[in-house]
């Protein structure tokens, strides 16, 4: 789209305004450590953007800002500068910009990114959030379902299902923040999700069916790292989940007009 109020950088503002809270909140209670770390994804993320503006005439995006803000408040901590630029620039590169920048992408640069950290560097330990920072990620969600730029079908499956989880005694308690972290800044990203309504709900059920299996066959993971783990895979899925959608759709559509 290239006229209008409503376009791809747009939308990435959007995002950004409901990630206000959470990143107030999480650069409050992590300090000096925090604008580090984001400041060196920001880094990274711009050298990348720019190397692949003059190489391919590709745009950056608003949304770069929005992965380096994931990347730093999820990555393992005690990395170094070394390790973390080299999974952002893994997650960057092989995530988003080889397929044309954001809007193209089929999973989330920053899950890759973490991915990537995660199952490169295993002895690094996963964060553990403080509560406040927690809680910011309903008025993100909130916000970001307002503006349109989160799925709402998304976020309201992965409750229920998770919630479910929870009142079965199946899904520990503790799993819960990162999960909902993940969930707001991975999952419920407006490009990597599902298109289609019956595709969302079973996006957001996906992710948290997938959060439940790890939970309680996955021995020694931690929450954030089985979070992580659910939100690639779903997202690997969702492209399916919308074939799925359409598949039924059709068929509804052929069964009421009488085809073949």
């Amino acid at each position: 789209m290239t006229r209008g109020l409503w376009n791809r950088e747009t939308v990435a503002l959007m995002l950004l305004a409901a990630y206000g809270p959470l990143a107030l909140f999480w650069l409050l209670y992590g300090g000096a450590e925090a604008f580090v770390r984001l400041g060196l994804a920001l880094l990274v993320l711009a050298v990348w953007h720019l190397i692949f503006m003059l190489a391919r005439a590709q745009p950056p995006s608003f949304a770069a800002v929005a992965t380096a803000l994931a990347v730093a408040i999820l990555a393992p901590e005690g990395l170094g500068v070394v390790r973390l630029a080299l999974g952002i620039s893994f997650g960057a590169v092989m995530g988003e910009l080889v397929f044309g920048g954001w809007g193209r992408n089929v999973v989330h640069p920053a899950t890759v990114a973490l991915s990537f950290l995660g199952f490169g560097f295993p002895g690094f330990a996963w964060p553990v959030f403080d509560d406040p920072v927690v809680w910011a990620a309903i008025p993100a969600a909130l916000i970001g379902v307002a503006t349109g730029a989160m799925p709402a079908a998304v976020l309201v499956a992965a409750v229920l299902v998770g919630a479910a989880g929870t009142g079965t005694g199946v899904l520990p308690d503790s799993v819960w923040p990162a999960a909902g972290l993940v969930l707001v800044l991975l999952v419920a990203d407006p490009v990597t999700s599902a298109a289609t309504t019956l595709g969302r709900w079973l996006n957001g059920a996906l992710y948290a069916g997938l959060i439940i299996l790890f939970a309680t066959g996955w021995s020694g993971a931690a929450p954030v790292q089985i979070a992580v783990a659910a939100a690639l895979l779903t997202s690997l899925a969702t492209p399916l989940l919308d074939e799925i959608a359409l598949a039924l759709w059709i068929a509804q559509r052929r069964r009421r007009h009488g085809r073949n």
